[in-house]
């Protein structure tokens, strides 16, 4: 069974920088298409943020492009989001995602086909 586990999120000041990670299991990681991050905060859709195929080619929503690196460490089977210069605006539950597809050509057409159950982000001004 494919799992998928966030961490690294929690309570950050304007300007500041966490680093997510996800770990997959269950799954032979190299086997994936793609791999990404969304996030949702309350009463907003559900936003795509950024992807990685099995090559390392990378995408970012322009609301992040700049701020957020996505990474991966295909020996640890593991998923990053670094996330610098953070503002109140980022605060959101993030949720990293795999995908047996190829990557959208915008983070924001995203499509999963297993998904973490999210670490929640708060950024204070």
């Amino acid at each position: 069974q494919v799992r998928l586990v966030e961490s690294g999120g929690g309570s950050v000041q304007s300007g500041g920088s966490l680093r997510l990670s996800c770990t997959v299991s269950g799954y032979t990681y190299t086997n994936y298409g793609c791999m990404g991050w969304i996030r949702q905060a309350p009463g907003k859709e559900r936003e795509g943020l950024a992807t990685i195929d099995k090559y390392g080619s990378t995408k970012y929503a322009d609301s992040v492009k700049g701020r957020f690196t996505i990474s991966q460490d295909n020996a640890k089977n593991t998923l990053y989001l670094q996330m610098n210069s953070l503002k109140p605006e980022d605060t959101a539950m993030y949720y990293c995602y795999i995908y047996t597809g190829s990557c959208p050509g915008r983070p924001a057409d995203y499509a999963y086909n297993n998904k973490g159950q999210g670490t929640q982000v708060t950024v204070s001004s």
